[in-house]
């Protein structure tokens, strides 16, 4: 089997959703993180692990926290010009 294609292109490639998590609570604190993203596990005693169980297993909230990533980066991006 040839190896997958790289993904130069691909903001999230390499980073995992541990990490993407970690990085949008430093940023936006679990309050924020829950008035942005309205799901339970962000608002009522949240913590990485219950909310890695929660988006593994829920594909539309994964894809809305990767999203929030996404934009935070860009937001980050913009402010350092």
């Amino acid at each position: 089997m040839p190896p997958p294609p790289a993904q130069p292109r691909n903001p999230l490639h390499g980073l995992t959703l541990e990490a993407i998590l970690t990085a949008l609570v430093a940023h936006y604190g679990w309050p924020g993180l829950a008035e942005r993203i309205a799901v339970r596990c962000f608002q009522v005693d949240p913590s990485i692990k219950s909310s890695l169980t929660f988006l593994r297993k829920t594909p539309w909230a994964r894809e809305k926290v990767e999203g929030l990533y996404l934009y935070m980066q860009r937001e980050q991006q913009r402010a350092r010009r």
